[in-house]
C-alpha cells in the first residue's frame, strides 16, 4: 500500500504540477463484527461523499464508489457483496427497490441527525484496530495472541491489543498480591507492593514506563525505571515470592 500510494502521489502531483500529501492520513484496515457494527460502518461509508462535500445527500444514489450503487442496480453486484447488513441495520428494510428508496431516506435522515450520527459512533469508524463489542475484542486478541508472539512488528501497530493483554497480566499479578485495581489510585507512588507489580509486570510483558505510570498510578514515568531498579536490587522477599520473581537480582 505504500508503494501504490507513494507512486500516484508522485505522478498525480507532476500531472497537476503540485506537491504536497494527496492522502489524510496511512492507510489502515480495521477488524469489523457483524450485525450492527458492520451495518453503522456500511452508512458511514455510504455518507462519506456527502460530508467530504463532493455530492449531496440527494445524489447519493448515482455515486459509484461506494457500495451502494451495487446496493441499488442488483445486476452490477460483484459475486461477494450482500446488502443485507446494510439493509437490515437501517431499519430491517427488503432487497427491493421499495427497500432501496427507504435505505435512501433512512442515509438522509442519518446525515441530518446528529444524535444518530453519534449514537452510530461515525466519528470512531477510523480510530482503533477494530469495530466491535468488547467480547469481540477479547476473543480476537486470544486468537491471535501467537501470531502477535511471532509477528512483533504487527504486535507494535496493534497497540490496543497489546495494552489489552497487559491489563490482563495486572489483573492477574494483582490477584497475586491479594489486591484490587482500586486500591491503585488510593495507594502512594512508592508503595512496596506496586513497585513490585511495576518489576513483574516488566518481566512478563513489554508494558512502556509511560503505560505502568498511569495504569499503576506511580507518578512520572522516568521514575518508575528507577525505583524498579532499586526494588531488584533489594527487593522484599514476600512480595517476590507472590509475584514469582527472583530474590537474586542477578537471576
Amino acid at each position: 500500500m505504500q508503494g501504490l500510494r507513494g507512486t500516484f502521489a508522485t505522478r498525480f502531483n507532476r500531472l497537476r504540477r503540485e506537491n504536497g500529501h494527496i492522502f489524510q492520513g496511512r492507510y489502515k484496515s480495521l477488524l469489523v463484527e457483524s450485525g450492527e457494527y458492520l451495518g453503522a460502518l456500511c452508512h458511514s461509508i455510504h455518507l462519506n461523499p456527502v460530508r467530504a462535500g463532493i455530492c449531496g445527500v440527494e445524489q447519493l444514489g448515482g455515486w459509484p464508489w461506494t457500495s451502494l450503487q451495487w446496493m441499488l442496480q442488483p445486476r452490477q453486484r460483484r459475486k461477494w457483496y450482500d446488502p443485507r447488513e446494510s439493509l437490515a441495520h437501517g431499519g430491517d428494510l427488503a432487497d427491493t427497490k421499495a427497500g432501496h428508496r427507504r435505505y435512501l431516506a433512512y442515509l438522509a435522515w442519518v446525515h441530518e441527525n446528529e444524535p444518530a450520527r453519534k449514537a452510530l459512533k461515525f466519528d470512531q469508524m477510523s480510530k482503533g484496530w477494530v469495530i466491535g463489542s468488547r467480547q469481540f475484542k477479547q476473543d480476537l486478541i486470544e486468537e491471535h495472541k501467537v501470531m502477535l508472539a511471532t509477528r512483533p512488528v504487527l504486535a507494535a501497530d496493534m497497540k490496543e491489543v497489546r495494552e489489552a493483554q497487559w491489563l490482563g497480566v495486572m489483573k492477574e499479578l494483582l490477584t497475586h498480591l491479594g489486591r484490587s485495581s482500586g486500591e491503585l489510585p488510593t495507594s502512594g507512588k512508592s508503595a512496596d507492593w506496586k513497585i513490585a507489580l511495576a518489576v513483574a509486570m516488566k518481566a512478563r510483558t513489554m508494558a512502556t514506563n509511560r503505560w505502568l505510570a498511569n495504569n499503576l498510578h506511580l507518578g512520572n514515568m522516568y521514575e518508575v525505571s528507577r525505583r524498579a531498579s532499586a526494588w531488584r536490587q533489594r527487593p522484599e522477599p514476600k512480595l517476590a515470592r507472590k509475584l514469582r520473581l527472583s530474590p537474586n537480582p542477578k537471576a
